[in-house]
């Protein structure tokens, strides 16, 4: 998908593919960056399915104090701005306070709202204000019902809006996947499933989140068969080495197979 074809993604046709969001949780280096992005152009081009490279310029919400943040705001987003011209695809980072809003609408076609922040009204306006789309993550500690009061304090303003299933806490350091969310989502607006961080354990004792990457193809299938309309895969070349959400990442080498299966379903629910 081209940058200038990001709409696209709120007309979708009967029998159009879902559409993917995926690459690393943070901007480590270029060449990594670089290196990822152009591996899941070549894939989603192959596949026919529209992409939208994500990968955060910053992380603002790490257990540890010493974790990795990443290697600077304009470095990163300078970054950002350069796989979106250089292979025309669209990008997405997370903002974490209202004027990062500002400063990242400069460099991406998508701003997200972090799950733990999907309430801050301060927040949420001055994404919208931008015009950018804006992909809302649904808090763990919310349901799909109270999502639509995010949604309201969005739509009056800029309706380019996507919101994004990421699993429910499931006692204190484990999440399910309610999928009745994905359901009652679809009604309010265009729906993902963000795959590999609703198959995080946060809170680990060691302040580094662990996952069950296992368990990612269970949960794209499932999405896939009650009709989500995007797909959020986190994916690294050596997830084990990656310096944030290592532990629930999908390695990159194994992504074109996953969507070849999930084309397949794709496929069979739309007859």
């Amino acid at each position: 998908m081209k940058k200038e074809n990001i709409n696209n993604i709120f007309e979708r046709k009967e029998n159009s593919n879902f559409f993917l969001i995926s690459g690393p949780c943070v901007i480590e280096d270029r060449k990594i960056t670089f290196e990822i992005a152009e591996r899941l152009k070549s894939i989603t081009e192959n596949l026919n399915i529209p992409f939208i490279f994500k990968a955060s310029f910053k992380k603002a919400n790490r257990s540890k104090l010493n974790s990795f943040t990443g290697i600077g705001d304009e470095k990163a987003l300078e970054i950002l701005k350069e796989i979106g011209t250089k292979l025309d695809i669209p990008t997405l980072t997370d903002i974490h306070i209202p004027s990062d809003a500002s400063l990242a609408a400069n460099y991406v076609d998508i701003l997200q709202i972090p799950a733990f922040l999907a309430r801050q009204t301060d927040l949420l306006i001055s994404a919208a204000k931008t015009g950018k789309v804006v992909n809302i993550k649904k808090g763990q500690f919310m349901n799909s019902d109270s999502m639509r009061f995010a949604y309201e304090k969005i739509k009056g303003i800029n309706d380019k809006i996507l919101l994004t299933e990421r699993g429910t806490m499931f006692g204190y350091n484990d999440l399910v996947v309610d999928f009745r969310n994905i359901t009652k989502l679809k009604k309010i607006g265009v729906t993902v499933m963000d795959v590999t961080h609703s198959l995080q354990k946060p809170n680990q004792p060691t302040g580094v989140s662990g996952g069950d990457p296992e368990m990612i193809e269970t949960i794209a299938k499932a999405a896939i068969s009650i009709g989500t309309d995007g797909l959020f895969i986190e994916t690294h070349p050596k997830p084990s080495n990656a310096k944030s959400d290592g532990a629930n990442m999908l390695n990159i080498e194994h992504i074109q197979p996953l969507l070849m299966k999930l084309i397949k379903i794709h496929k069979s629910i739309q007859n």
